[in-house]
């Protein structure tokens, strides 16, 4: 490993030379003896260029193969996307060629694309990069790749590193029993992406997915397999699906993000509880278990934060039925039966602000009207809590909603477009008057998009990355220069 590492250094120490100076000969026939030692012994690279939104043209990247890859479950390469020499200071101190030979070290294989410092590969026109990223990923051909991993692939700025499979609370098979043969719980998981040997230390947003992980029963096989763990990061279900960049963008605002597996750990559409109809919970996820679990994700968090250059402040960020499950993080109240499972009991669970878009947060308001798109909720929500009228303390008990009851809930910006489907309109303004009468500071975001979306222009994604860094703080990068001002203790 060390001999490959001495490698690695001296061939990007080339590839940086052979940028500069493309007609040098025999500096190419150094680089390409390089390539062929490396992918004899241990790895192997390639170089080119790729199309980048940001620059307006193209970008030279290096691709390095580790020797001992790490591969998802249909046999593709879990992949780190390294966004290098951007047009603003990193926030890590490491220099890059120490941090990719460290994923290179964890078996991720590492595509750099290097900006040169380019003045528009800024927050947040960069994103529309991360947007292009993730769409070639999924669409199977990136940087002359067929079989990067639409599942475990991420994107991370220079400075950053990835903590990934953090385990943050145990699956209860009872809640949603499917499939039948699932009867001892999996891990649920988050990744954290943090900054590394930090002079400053940042702030966090979580997300919970929107693409559900669970278990799989191979009736061939007759067994569980692998095949749909770990699939908060499912690219045709959450990032490319949606043309969603938020996350993999907030560090150019200085801050870190982590994304966990979705509480309801099952197919969405399907569910039930024991001895129920099949597919009653269709389309929701039910309390306790959705706010233990989240509650846990954020102790977790909370807990590793110092470790990892965190400031302590998390902020969640969420869409769909992932706001539905985020905003579960926001309330105060104090539900014991909430708070005391899962991992980390006793470290604090609050959080300083949340952006929640399109999502359900109070199950009693379904039947304001008919016809709004949430006829599942409307017939399937009676089988497993009795009638609204009936058990009104019940209904109200699973929706985030409850969870607020003074100013002391965290702030919130709601985000959605009005041609979306009308329940989500009505669930956001009952949510956001119950705040508002409790001195909560409110704010939204409307119409930045068409329909069932995530804002993705760079207005829309100025106004959440503004909200976030007026509650969590986070150092501000410096544009045009690699100076980070020293303001805490170096964390590893």
């Amino acid at each position: 490993m060390l001999a490959f590492a001495n490698r690695f250094m001296v061939l990007r120490k080339l590839y940086s030379q052979y940028r500069k100076n493309a007609l040098v000969s025999h500096l190419r026939s150094m680089i390409m003896w390089l390539l062929l030692l490396t992918l004899s012994t241990t790895s192997w690279a390639a170089t080119g260029n790729w199309t980048s939104k940001v620059t307006g043209g193209d970008i030279a990247y290096l691709s390095t193969e580790a020797c001992s890859p790490v591969k998802d479950f249909a046999g593709n390469y879990v992949t780190v996307v390294y966004l290098e020499n951007v047009g603003f200071s990193k926030i890590g101190r490491n220099s890059n060629a120490t941090d990719v030979a460290w994923l290179l070290s964890q078996g991720y294989r590492v595509v750099e694309l290097n900006y040169a410092n380019n003045v528009n590969a800024v927050t947040p026109a960069i994103n529309a990069d991360v947007i292009a990223i993730n769409a070639a990923i999924a669409a199977g051909s990136f940087c002359g790749h067929s079989n990067c991993s639409q599942s475990k692939s991420y994107v991370l700025f220079e400075g950053f590193r990835i903590l990934r499979n953090v385990p943050y609370f145990r699956d209860e098979p009872t809640v949603y029993n499917t499939p039948a043969q699932y009867t001892i719980g999996d891990t649920l998981h988050m990744d954290i992406i943090y900054p590394a040997n930090a002079p400053v230390t940042v702030p966090v947003i979580l997300s919970f997915s929107y693409s559900n992980s669970y278990a799989t029963y191979d009736p061939d096989k007759k067994m569980l397999t692998d095949a749909n763990k770990d699939q908060r990061l499912n690219l045709g279900n959450s990032l490319a699906g949606f043309n969603d960049s938020f996350l993999e963008g907030a560090p150019a605002n200085g801050i870190a993000w982590a994304i966990a597996d979705h509480p309801k750990y099952c197919p969405w559409g399907k569910g039930k509880p024991v001895n129920g109809a099949n597919d009653t919970y269709k389309s929701y996820e039910t309390n306790p278990d959705a706010a233990r679990k989240v509650k846990s994700a954020v102790r977790t968090l909370s807990a590793m934060g110092a470790g990892l250059g965190l400031s302590g402040k998390i902020g969640i960020f969420g869409f769909s039925r992932g706001s539905t499950a985020g905003s579960m993080a926001i309330g105060d109240r104090i539900v014991p039966d909430f708070e005391n499972a899962g991992f980390n009991i006793g470290i604090s669970d609050h959080v300083q602000a949340a952006a929640l878009g399109p999502g359900v947060f109070d199950y009693t308001q379904i039947y304001n009207t008919f016809g709004d798109g949430d006829s599942n909720l409307e017939t399937r929500c009676p089988w497993v809590w009795g009638p609204l009228a009936n058990n009104y303390d019940l209904w109200q008990s699973m929706g985030s909603a409850y969870l607020a009851q003074s100013s002391a809930t965290a702030p919130v910006l709601f985000f959605y477009n009005t041609n979306d489907e009308h329940y989500y309109q009505d669930q956001i303004a009952h949510f956001k008057a119950k705040l508002d009468s409790l001195g909560v500071p409110t704010s939204t975001l409307v119409n930045y998009g068409t329909g069932h979306a995530i804002p993705q222009t760079s207005a829309s994604l100025s106004t959440l990355y503004n909200f976030f860094n007026q509650y969590l703080a986070p150092p501000t990068p410096i544009i045009g220069k690699d100076i980070y001002p020293h303001r805490a203790v170096t964390k590893p």
